[in-house]
């Protein structure tokens, strides 16, 4: 039986179709304030999906939920002309990756595993530790979002999205590094 892998994106361009939305949400908020961007960012966003979807032919499960979130609350934001509802659209993924996170180790079956096992070849209690690790870190994102929404303004919140949680999120999984090294399973000879 031949089994064909599953297309991967260049991870230059997963990096661009991952970043690039929120690039342009940033761009589009210093030139036109937060409307004009928050419709720029929910553009980005699907376009993002599409050009992941006509280059592997399936849709990963994160980007589809991230980008059906940007859309309901960009929309809710653009309708009610109110940017409560794009600025809380973080807690609410962070919030959610989380909770899902946690429930899959709840249940045994750690989620991030399924999600990155064409990168990693971790044992189970490498992902385990791998997802309590990065639900925890997602809970914290979720109230770093709350705390600077709720008390600066519109651009500094912007600012900390694209300066702030991006770096963050790099420096954390750069640090993950060492649990990674630990827990390969290396592949037999």
């Amino acid at each position: 039986m031949t089994t064909t892998a599953k297309p991967q994106l260049n991870p230059l361009l997963k990096i661009a179709l991952d970043l690039g939305p929120l690039a342009l949400f940033f761009f589009a908020n210093t030139r036109y304030g937060i409307f004009v961007a928050t419709a720029t960012f929910m553009v980005a966003v699907l376009a993002a999906l599409a050009v992941s979807f006509v280059m592997t032919r399936q849709l990963p499960i994160m980007p589809v939920v991230t980008a059906i979130i940007v859309v309901v609350f960009g929309g809710l934001t653009l309708i009610l002309h109110d940017a409560t509802f794009i600025k809380v659209k973080p807690t609410i993924i962070y919030a959610l990756f989380g909770a899902v996170l946690i429930g899959g180790l709840v249940f045994n079956k750690p989620l991030l595993g399924v999600v990155f096992d064409s990168m990693f070849n971790l044992t189970d209690e490498g992902w385990r530790k791998l997802t309590l690790r990065w639900a925890l870190f997602f809970f914290v994102l979720a109230v770093l979002n709350e705390l600077v929404w709720r008390n600066t303004s519109t651009n500094v919140w912007v600012d900390f999205k694209v300066f702030g949680v991006t770096p963050l999120t790099l420096v954390f999984g750069v640090l993950q590094v060492p649990l990674l090294k630990r827990y390969t399973i290396e592949p037999a000879e």
